[in-house]
This record gives C-alpha cells, structure tokens and sequence, in this order.
C-alpha cells in the first residue's frame, strides 16, 4: 500500500465571479493573406473526426501586471496588447480568422467570406485572484471567465470564430485569458504552437514565428480505395448494457482534482511491469490504475459488460513516408484503445490491465492512422459514443506553461476548468510552472456517492497486493 502522503485531494471553493463585459472586438489580420472572400482549405479527416468538432476551452491566470520591469509592455493596457498580437499572428496562422462549413457529403471545410475574424471579450471583475481560491486546481466555477454567445448550443462550430478570447483584468491587477480554440483546426500540439506565437509576439512586440506555420492538410487525403486494415473499436457504436452512463450523467457527477506525487506514479509502474520484455511507461501504469479504480468506485455492473478506455496518441513522429513538415498544426493524434470486461477489470491483475493499454498505446502505427483516415471517409460518425467508456486526455506532455508568457511571466494556472459537461473524461495535468517535483493533476467526474470509494481505489488502499 502507499503512503497516503503520495495522493492528496485538493479542494476548490464554491463560488461566483462577478465581471462585466466592456466590449467584443472583431479581430482581423493585420496585413494581407493568401485568401479572398470565397475562398476555402481542405480539412482531413483527423480534423473532422467527431471527436474533434468541439472547441477546447482553457484559462490562463497571472498576477498584477502593474510591475512590468520584466516585460516590454510599457504599462499598456492587457487587452490592447492582447489584441494587436492577435492580430499580428492571424497573417501567419490566417485560416483561424475563417469559419467552419459543411459541404454537400457532411464532410467539414475552412471557408473564408467577409466580416469573420476571430473575437476578443474585455472584461474586468471587481474580485481579486485571492479570492478565486488555490489557483492550481481547475474549479468549474471559473466558467464566467470564458466567453460563449448568449444561449449557445453545446458542440457548436460552423459559422462560430475560430479563436474566442476574453481577457478580464481583477481589481488587484492581475488578469485571466480565457481562451476557446476550434479543436478542428489544430490539436493539443497544434495549439501549443500558435499560442506560443502569440504570447512571443505579444512579448516582444512585433511579429514572432518560429516555426512557421505549414497548413497542408491534403497530407492526409484518404486512399483510393479506402483501405481499413483494423477494427476501430474506439468509434464502435455500443449499447449500453451496464450502469455506468445512467449512474454518471443522471447523478450529477462531481469534478474531482487529486494531486499525485512523483513517488507514486513510480510506485505504480514498478507494480505494473508485465511479465515479458517490454516495460510499461507511467503514462500506461496511471491509465490503467485509473481506470480500475474509477469502474471499481462506481460500481459497474454486470461483470461481463466490456468496458473501454480511450486515449489519444501523438502519432507526428510515426510519420516517416514522407514525415510531416515542421510546422504543422493541424490534428495527427489517433485515439487508442483499450477494451476489457469488468470483471477483468475489478478482480483480475493489475499487470494485465497496463498490458491492455500498453498495446493500445504501441497500436498507434502510420499504417494505423491512414487506417483511420480511411474509416471516417467510409463511415463519418456523427455523434459522439460514450457507451462503456473513459477517456483521458494527457496534458502533460504540453509546454502548456512555456508556452504562454506574453510578457508577465508565466501563468499561475495553465488549463482546462469544468469536466462535468463530459463527465466521462479524465484530463493528467501538470501541478503548475513552479513545481520541480514531478508531481501531477488528475481530474475525474464521479457520483458523489463513489467519492470515498475513489479515493480508497486510488490510494491502494483496498487493493492488498495489486501485483
């Protein structure tokens, strides 16, 4: 068993945010691009996987800005220098200042017409960052500093900007950026890069690009014919025989936040190696010991219901004929997946579920995503499968905190804020840009009835020997 030490659940307050919204900014390209009013840009099919058409929110809070002997800004108001990088990088990155449409077979494309752009908000709140509680743990309460349109429907994306992007400044001085990025047009990676051209742009006050931006989504044209070498079990319509949808989304499941330390995630993969050549990494160890103690905490039934755990990949170093230019910001993750009964689950080896997901993870091949490239021009799912699922979404391995000094230093808290409008998602995220140890977050949903179960699960204690 681990110490308990190694696993500590944080706290965030309940709360409300009062602000009010000054003003909504068109925000169009400086200068001059390579498209006209009509115009459109092919989108692949990783872009239009429909577990793509969402838009990825996330916040971004920094202390006063009122000292600014480290940053170029010379006092001048956030929003203004916000907006006139923004500005400055929609000439590179010019498809962000476009719109989403679909053509006559579904399949989604960029299309540029007048009056698009992306948007800003100016806010400001009379609270203080103080009063928003421990700003390294996501609170869904922070929602307000985010913008969406009056009455906007969930999973909205055609004819929405791109870039949505609030800036609201407290009263100490300190400012949050709330940002609302359309998954379709770059993945986590993706959006990695054009934040951080952002944020050097904004720094430095003039234009700041490196790498430059390769579009080039025709790089992942389907084949002709479609050739489906596997069984894409990850977008499979399964019906939900067991308990777990109906326990989640009807209780009202609860936003969860657990600091895990390095220890234990060492611990972990030390339990988890399976009996052959072939070690696991942390990633497959924590996935794994999350998902058990996650179907064990809510307890899912019957036994033999198969369950399944989804994952994305990072599959740009898998492309080698030819590989992906640098630049490229566009979707090339594949989700993995991992399938196993829940009986396999709760009782059987530790060792055997790592294994599951190990070889998910080790699935994700170049012949694999041009596989899926060609199952979503054959099939183009419409609707998103939640049926026996968990997805988690690794954060760690995003420059989430480099990325995002635009002249006031790095954020306090980088990332998402409210899980529970998907309550079968688990985000890992790192502690913060000022944790040296290792350590990270994991955010889950659960009933709240499952709450003293998880954490049990969680911390081995009910296991005994989890080999």
């Amino acid at each position: 068993m681990a110490p308990c030490s190694w696993v500590q659940e944080l706290q965030f307050p309940q709360l409300e945010i009062p602000l009010a919204i000054h003003q909504l900014v068109r925000i169009m390209p400086a200068a001059a691009i390579p498209a006209a009013p009509g115009d459109t840009l092919y989108l692949s099919n990783l872009d239009d996987i429909i577990g793509a058409r969402v838009f990825t929110p996330t916040i971004y809070f920094y202390r006063s800005s009122e000292d600014d002997s480290k940053s170029n800004n010379n006092n001048r108001p956030v929003f203004e220098i916000l907006r006139q990088a923004l500005a400055d990088i929609l000439v590179p990155y010019y498809p962000l200042s476009a719109r989403l449409r679909e053509n006559h077979n579904g399949k989604l494309e960029v299309f540029f017409g007048p009056d698009q752009g992306a948007l800003m908000v100016e806010a400001r709140s009379e609270t203080v960052l103080a009063e928003l509680g421990d700003l390294a743990v996501p609170n869904p309460a922070w929602a307000p500093l985010i913008y969406k349109f009056p009455n906007e429907e969930p999973y909205k994306i055609l004819d929405m900007p791109l870039v949505i992007a609030q800036v609201t400044v407290f009263s100490c001085g300190g400012f949050s950026l709330g940002l609302r990025l359309c998954h379709c047009i770059c993945d986590g990676f993706g959006a990695m890069q054009f934040l951080s051209a952002w944020a050097a742009t904004a720094k430095a006050g003039r234009l700041v690009v490196n790498p430059q931006p390769c579009w080039e989504r025709e790089f992942f044209r389907p084949r002709h014919p479609p050739i489906i070498k596997h069984p894409h079990i990850e977008y499979m319509r399964i019906d939900e025989g067991s308990n777990l949808t109906m326990t989640l989304w009807q209780a009202k499941p609860i936003q969860k936040c657990y600091r895990i330390s390095r220890k234990f995630q060492a611990h972990l993969k030390n339990l988890a190696q399976p009996d052959d050549n072939f070690p696991c990494t942390s990633f497959d160890a924590m996935a794994a010991h999350i998902w058990r103690s996650w179907v064990r905490a809510i307890d899912v039934q019957p036994p033999n219901y198969k369950l399944r755990l989804t994952f994305s990949v990072n599959a740009r170093q898998k492309l080698k004929n030819p590989p992906l230019k640098d630049g490229f910001y566009g979707n090339v993750v594949c989700v993995a997946c991992a399938m196993s009964s829940v009986n396999e689950l709760v009782n059987g080896q530790f060792k055997y579920t790592t294994r599951l997901v190990r070889e998910a993870r080790l699935g994700v091949s170049e012949d694999y995503l041009r596989s899926t490239v060609d199952f979503v021009e054959v099939e183009r799912p419409r609707r998103l499968e939640f049926g026996g699922k968990l997805t988690i979404t690794q954060w760690t391995r995003f420059s989430i905190y480099e990325s995002a000094d635009f002249g006031w230093g790095r954020p306090i808290y980088a990332g998402p804020i409210d899980l529970t409008p998907t309550p079968q998602v688990c985000v890992f995220l790192p502690e913060g840009e000022a944790d040296p140890n290792g350590n990270m977050v994991v955010c889950i949903c659960l009933p709240e009835s499952a709450t003293e179960k998880f954490i049990e699960f969680l911390c081995l204690k009910n296991s005994g020997n989890e080999s």
